[in-house]
């Protein structure tokens, strides 16, 4: 064989080359039509319409077309417009996708119904207009995502339902944007109205107030939407607020003392000290003690958990404590009553205080009422499960004591307190703000707990169930430790949408259930709070979690401007750290996903927050050469 191709001239083999080259391109350049042709074999249509589509001729010749729709430059496809011909059937968006130099598609004032077809696929497209069709359905949350040279979206007079997709904010170069004459709930996206050159949202279903951004548009492309308000609409009625929104406003007013008030804290710390204030008010007959504290006015205290038993066996029982570690040091409910008590915090869910045993360590006792409709054994046995939980991530259940009408938790004390107060109430506590390797360092160890909660309590649908900044403390070397977790199926099924974190999810919102990736949201939020260094509360919106909007603001930024406008300006030793902590907020974002079913699962999320490293890798590699 290599004496065969050796006696070969090379003149013959020069030959067989240019022939095999003009037959390639041949056949690349037939393939525009191979494409378009599939494009058409799946549209219903008239005979009569499209027969300038055929294999006879090439769909484009120089800057001209020969095929009816088929916009062309340079000899490439660069459009399509089928506008008004009828068509229905389904849109191959696979194929289409093979055309490089696809840069605008128009399929307006057809018959085309069903779901959203995946233009996601055309990254490359600059308009897309669907406008005049029968289109219907949810359009998915990440259907603009990677669609970076996105100018124009059509999609007017259809009817397409759920929320605006919010990545529609994340279109760095969106000029029009024509959503009117459908059936779009909601809240609207917060869009920059300096790049808006066309925007129409009238004749729809949306809710809640008209974003800052949008406000000096004309009031007709909000019209139709009754449960709009704010400029240019009329302003928004104030309404009786919901349990759920007093519960809110609660957190934030604590928030806001906790930043106000912690100077006056330390005045008055030592003062407080010497006031000696039971967490008990009353002991039982029989428990007389002279070194209970007296009443402090201006104090809230345990005071409704005492014994209404009238023999002291029934007191007795009333009275204990249930201990679940052995490896703390024990105490009785004696001790508790002439224990100091220091209120660290109150809210619709528990209200809890720090307790310093006389002769013992300190220690948090959480007073939680939301529980009163579990009975005794499972409450107990729910507790002991709970107490067998051991990681470095979780703080342990100590003790606790049932009552048909409230329930005492007790835990270690935490002397650096909540992230809560390390993140928004530092400068009061004249404390440094948290740096970038602090915050990977909480985040990764947040991930370890949670990742801990769902091994040992597989049966759970949501483990902790209500992760936010307030329940997670901070150790000395700024480890965290999960609070509060683990408490879903012993709190009053009734009131859990109003207190939890996971019934702010969207899909408890949206569809009424939870779900194992519910706490995976939950951690998405939390880790943009650590990022961004803004409390979530502070993103209300009528009628949706405040959660939702804080999300829906980091995809309201360009990630060209994370840097600049996302990420926490008070978080220092960021220097060579950039692409690792936009690693991070993307990955929580995806935490954030809207559709459970694209949503990450915990194990998957736990495995990439454990990969971000505090410095870049590239960074790294440069500074070793």
């Amino acid at each position: 064989m290599a004496e065969l191709i050796t006696a070969i001239p090379n003149r013959t083999i020069f030959i067989t080359l240019v022939f095999l080259s003009c037959v390639v391109s041949s056949s690349y350049a037939a393939s525009d039509s191979d494409l378009l042709l599939k494009v058409k074999d799946d549209l219903e249509k008239d005979p009569n319409i499209l027969t300038s589509w055929n294999t006879t001729t090439s769909p484009c010749n120089g800057d001209n077309s020969n095929w009816r729709g088929v916009r062309c430059y340079q000899g490439k496809v660069w459009g399509l417009k089928l506008e008004n011909m009828g068509l229905k059937g389904f849109i191959d968006v696979d194929s289409l996708k093979e055309l490089p130099y696809l840069r605008t598609i128009s399929f307006m004032n057809n018959e085309f119904d069903g779901a959203w077809p995946e233009i996601n696929k055309l990254t490359g497209l600059k308009s897309i207009f669907l406008s005049n069709n029968k289109f219907s359905g949810d359009i998915p949350a990440d259907a603009f995502v990677g669609m970076q040279w996105l100018k124009k979206i059509h999609l007017s007079n259809n009817q397409f339902t759920g929320p605006i997709p919010p990545s529609i904010v994340m279109l760095p170069k969106l000029m029009e944007l024509r959503l009117d004459g459908n059936k779009f709930i909601g809240p609207l996206p917060h869009l920059k109205q300096s790049r808006l050159k066309s925007f129409n949202v009238a004749n729809n279903q949306l809710q809640g107030p008209i974003p800052i951004t949008l406000s000096k548009i004309h009031a007709s492309s909000f019209a139709g939407n009754e449960e709009l308000c704010g400029a240019p609409l009329a302003a928004c009625p104030s309404k009786k607020p919901s349990f759920a929104s007093i519960c809110m406003v609660a957190v934030v007013v604590c928030v806001a003392l906790i930043v106000i008030g912690v100077t006056v804290f330390f005045i008055l710390h030592r003062r407080r000290n010497r006031e000696q204030s039971s967490i008990l008010e009353n002991p039982p007959s029989g428990h007389h003690n002279n070194k209970i504290g007296r009443k402090d006015p201006g104090s809230d205290s345990i005071r409704s958990t005492r014994s209404t038993g009238s023999t002291h066996s029934k007191k007795g029982d009333q009275m204990k404590l249930s201990f679940i570690r052995d490896d703390r040091e024990r105490f009785d409910l004696q001790e508790l009553l002439r224990a100091s008590a220091e209120i660290l915090g109150s809210g619709c869910y528990s209200s809890s205080y720090k307790a310093s045993l006389v002769n013992g360590p300190k220690i948090v006792v959480k007073r939680f009422k939301q529980m009163n409709n579990v009975g005794k054994e499972e409450f107990q046995e729910h507790m002991r499960r709970i107490g067998r939980l051991n990681s470095p991530n979780l703080i342990p259940l100590v003790a606790y004591y049932y009552r048909k009408e409230e329930k005492l938790l007790v835990t270690d004390f935490v002397q650096n307190g909540s992230l809560a107060v390390r993140l928004h109430g530092h400068q009061a506590l004249g404390e440094p703000s948290l740096d970038w390797p602090t915050r990977l360092k909480i985040v990764k160890g947040i991930a370890r707990g949670l990742e801990h909660l769902y091994k040992d309590m597989p049966s759970l649908i949501a483990p902790h169930g209500n992760l936010k900044s307030s329940n997670v403390l901070l150790s000395e070397t700024f480890e965290p430790l999960l609070t509060d977790y683990g408490l879903v199926p012993v709190t009053n099924q009734e009131m859990a949408k109003d207190i939890m974190v996971i019934y702010k999810s969207p899909e408890y919102l949206q569809h009424g259930r939870i779900t194992k990736k519910s706490d995976v949201w939950s951690l998405g939020i939390l880790i943009l709070e650590i990022l961004t260094g803004k409390f979530p509360a502070t993103f209300l919106q009528q009628g949706k979690g405040s959660e939702v909007s804080l999300a829906n603001w980091v995809y309201s930024v360009v990630p060209e401007e994370w840097n600049s406008s996302v990420f926490d300006k008070e978080m220092s030793d960021t220097e060579n750290g950039e692409g690792e902590m936009d690693k991070l907020l993307r990955i929580a974002l995806t935490c954030c996903e809207e559709d459970i079913e694209k949503r990450c699962d915990l194990k998957e999320v736990v495995e990439k927050i454990l990969q971000v490293n505090e410095r870049d890798v590239v960074d790294d590699i440069i500074d070793m050469k």
